[in-house]
């Protein structure tokens, strides 16, 4: 499948054209493969722009997604819920989708997400869950947030999916799809016009085909340029933290991962293992419920209130476990951060880039998880599992991207690469050597 690049590229050539290629990306999301990945449709509009679209911008009139919670002109902004569905429609694009749209991106849908974004399974009781891009004989979950956003991008609908990022809600569904999902650092890109989880935490970012048009799609999102340079691999120093990331892990999982480092060595990486005993200081800082639950509370207090009993029970319950945190206690966590945040920084400080599993497991079937308080307790299993190690980064308020290391004919499984904030194009760079050399 070809990413935005060569796309784009044939595109210029007059190889195709972008409605063409707009006829092709609505035929996909149509077909059964993109079943529960669309809240609401665009299609005649889409086409419509496609055939005026302009070549030579930066996004050539290709299809993109948004996640259900950013404001597209004239819409409601429901977030995957049922109590929002006949909110007021929204005066303007969000920034996100605007700028997408002014680097000639043609906006197909709005995706699907677990509802107002808590939780890393993708489970939506309300409009269906779309299956896993990946594999066709057994329903397997998509992984969320960003559900819909990821299966777009997997199954060819879209090149970019806009999405959002507050525990991994980009990555989790970039590694359980096997395709690239790039979180920067949270402050580079605007999250106005998107329906809040935590204010704290949440980063707007897309999934894409590659990393080079994960670059892309970043540029446009941040309004800046990458430095991502084209040093090679034998260029950067690279770590391993061995605790908590792989505790719980898959043999597939570790298979792979250990597979991916024995190949980025070939190519002349140097990678040391380091310990980060500071990971294990997140279960006290947190214990109170975290940002999540404090700042979402803050949020929904009042709509939960009128028409609690229209939310998904599982996203409820998480988001009323902060209408117990004291303002006292929620200071102390600001602080708690930041000084965690430091401690982490200083160790990192010699590394380019930290190499991880983006996720402990491959995914389940949606089956095991689906909607009934009888799987109660193994979706909240899964949950923990898929957003532990991609929540490290957003509690350093770093930057990360998760790349697709399996081989052939296995399930997909993310290999992240992150680093602190503002570590962006460095940790880019990396990615893009790390691509090269797993596809090699």
């Amino acid at each position: 499948m070809n990413d935005l690049h060569a796309t784009r590229l044939d595109l210029l050539a007059g190889g195709t054209d972008a409605r063409t290629k707009m006829e092709r990306a609505i035929d996909i999301s149509r077909s059964a493969a993109c079943q529960h990945v669309f809240t609401r449709t665009m299609f005649d509009e889409a086409l419509q722009a496609s055939s005026t679209s302009d070549p030579a911008s930066r996004l050539a009139g290709l299809a993109f997604t948004a996640k259900d919670l950013f404001d597209v002109e004239g819409q409601a902004t429901p977030a995957g819920s049922a109590v929002l569905a006949h909110a007021p429609a929204a005066k303007a694009d969000s920034p996100a989708v605007a700028r997408l749209r002014a680097a000639g991106g043609v906006l197909t849908g709005r995706t699907n997400m677990t509802e107002f974004a808590f939780s890393g399974v993708g489970v939506n009781p309300h409009h269906g869950t779309p299956a896993n891009a990946s594999d066709p004989a057994v329903p397997r979950i998509p992984g969320g947030s960003s559900s819909g956003a990821a299966v777009s991008v997997a199954s060819g609908a879209a090149f970019i999916g806009l999405g959002s990022d507050t525990g991994g809600s980009i990555r989790i569904p970039a590694a359980l799809n096997g395709i690239v999902g790039f979180k920067n650092t949270a402050r580079l890109t605007p999250t106005a016009g998107a329906l809040p989880l935590s204010t704290t935490l949440d980063t707007a970012c897309a999934m894409t085909r590659s990393v080079r048009d994960a670059i892309t799609a970043h540029e446009i999102l941040a309004a800046r340029r990458v430095t991502a340079g084209n040093a090679p691999l034998a260029a950067y120093r690279l770590a391993v933290v061995k605790n908590v990331f792989f505790d719980g892990i898959e043999p597939a999982v570790a298979n792979a991962f250990e597979r991916s480092l024995k190949m980025l060595r070939a190519a002349g990486a140097r990678i040391v293992e380091i310990e980060l005993p500071e990971l294990a200081e997140l279960g006290a800082i947190n214990a109170t419920g975290g940002f999540s639950a404090a700042e979402s509370y803050a949020w929904h207090r009042l709509l939960l209130e009128r028409s609690g009993a229209g939310y998904d029970p599982r996203v409820a319950q998480r988001i009323l476990r902060g209408a117990t945190m004291k303002a006292h206690e929620y200071i102390d966590l600001i602080n708690a951060r930041r000084d965690w945040i430091a401690r982490v920084e200083a160790v990192l400080a010699p590394f380019d880039a930290v190499l991880s599993p983006t996720v402990p497991i491959t995914a389940p079937s949606i089956a095991s998880v689906a909607p009934g308080a009888e799987r109660d307790e193994e979706f909240f299993r899964v949950n923990a599992l898929l957003l532990r190690n991609p929540s490290i980064v957003n509690m350093l308020d770093g930057c990360a991207i998760s790349l697709p290391c399996q081989a052939p004919g296995e399930l997909p499984v993310g290999l992240m690469l992150w680093h602190a904030a503002l570590h962006d194009d460095a940790v880019l760079a990396v990615a893009l050597q790390t691509e090269r050399a797993l596809q090699e």
